[in-house]
């Protein structure tokens, strides 16, 4: 039989911001792992291409790169 799994956060809908994927842990049991939002990135005001040499994080991750990674 299938093993029933919930989330673990208080949010119990299925939108974009709550995907999860199923994790088998060392003990045998399936859990929801959340799984954070792809990053665009950013892009060029004029033409929407990708400004190379800068990653694609989310907006919060820049805070944690140097000043010459983000530029």
């Amino acid at each position: 039989m299938v093993q029933r799994v919930n989330y673990r956060r208080r949010l119990s809908y299925n939108t974009k911001s709550n995907r999860v994927r199923i994790s088998k842990t060392p003990g045998g049991n399936l859990r929801y792992l959340h799984v954070k939002k792809p990053a665009k990135g950013p892009r060029c005001g004029d033409c929407g291409l990708a400004l190379s040499g800068i990653p694609a994080l989310r907006p919060r991750e820049y805070t944690r790169l140097n000043k010459s990674q983000k530029s």
